[in-house]
């Protein structure tokens, strides 16, 4: 049996591997054949995994994030003992899984934030970005939630629930092409296929892991919509839609609520998936979400793209 396949049957009995590096997220957003997974195993227990995705461009062989997924890095058993054996267990599986990567000209990923050691990737070469995103504890009761909203957030939610209904459930194409439409006022092409979007949204439909849902008002007109999906330990807003034409009319928000509500019983965290964008990061910051830093890991192995690096960041 191969890694894969190894790693296949572990996402079928392991709860704590996070949603994006779940086998069949990979298999929507990647496609099965172009993603694959280092392994390492003490005895017959596997003890680490480290998913990757590899897309060849040109000349050049690339291991970066997939489209739509927040977060890929190293999936390390749980030990018990000393903090000190924990760090040095994470050092020996790390290296183990560094030596299995393949050959690459670059790699980026971005890791959960509850991967907090990445020196032994510091050792081999890598290079580390600090990242936020911003997390709401659902375990803390709907109500404290709420209360923890800013008055902002919540002049919008009353003024908008007067505006507009909600709805659970709109088709993958109607909000693709929402967010397509959305977009397109505002200058900006779309950056993922339709192909793509219904693909992962049938795959998260039938585990029953996503939701999508919608503010329309009396008129039939969509002011906003999310794409949620989530597993056991967290909640993520994957995709967001925002009419430019109805954005002060805070329907956005009120979604914001309304899936919170709708998500508390099935899974521990709401997860913004947040943003270095500052507007976005303080809107997030207003429903009372805490701040979590995440590790952007990358390394370049050639000069022509370290090149090509090093001019764009002149450029800005």
């Amino acid at each position: 049996m191969n890694n894969k396949s190894k790693y296949r049957e572990l996402c079928n009995i392991e709860s704590t591997i996070p949603l994006f590096s779940q086998d069949w997220w990979l298999d929507a957003v990647c496609g099965e054949d172009s993603w694959d997974v280092c392994l390492v195993e003490k005895g017959r227990q596997i003890v680490a995994t480290m998913p990757y995705y590899i897309v060849k461009r040109n000349f050049f062989t690339f291991s970066t994030q997939p489209s739509m997924t927040q977060t890929l890095g190293p999936w390390l058993k749980n030990f018990d003992g000393k903090y000190s054996k924990k760090l040095a267990q994470e050092k020996d599986l790390m290296q183990e899984l560094i030596a299995q990567l393949p050959s690459f000209d670059y790699f980026s990923q971005n890791w959960n934030y509850q991967n907090t050691n990445w020196l032994p990737f510091y050792w081999k070469g890598y290079k580390q970005t600090t990242r936020y995103t911003y997390v709401i504890d659902l375990q803390c009761g709907l109500e404290d939630i709420f209360k923890s909203f800013e008055s902002s957030k919540k002049k919008n939610i009353k003024k908008s629930a007067e505006l507009v209904n909600i709805v659970y459930d709109i088709t993958s194409s109607d909000f693709y092409n929402n967010h397509k439409l959305t977009l397109s006022k505002q200058g900006v092409d779309i950056t993922y296929s339709y192909d793509l979007f219904k693909k992962l949204y049938d795959s998260a439909y039938e585990r029953n892991s996503g939701k999508t849902i919608a503010a329309y008002d009396k008129d039939g007109n969509l002011h906003a919509a999310l794409f949620v999906v989530w597993d056991e330990n967290s909640a993520y807003d994957l995709i967001s839609t925002i009419d430019p034409e109805y954005r002060t009319y805070g329907a956005a928000s009120l979604l914001i609520k309304e899936i919170i509500s709708f998500v508390s019983d099935k899974t521990k965290k709401f997860d913004f998936e947040g943003s270095m964008i500052e507007n976005v990061e303080r809107s997030f910051r207003q429903f009372g979400a805490k701040q979590e830093a995440y590790h952007s890991i990358n390394k370049s192995n050639s000069k022509i793209i370290d090149m090509a690096l090093f001019f764009k960041s002149l450029l800005g």
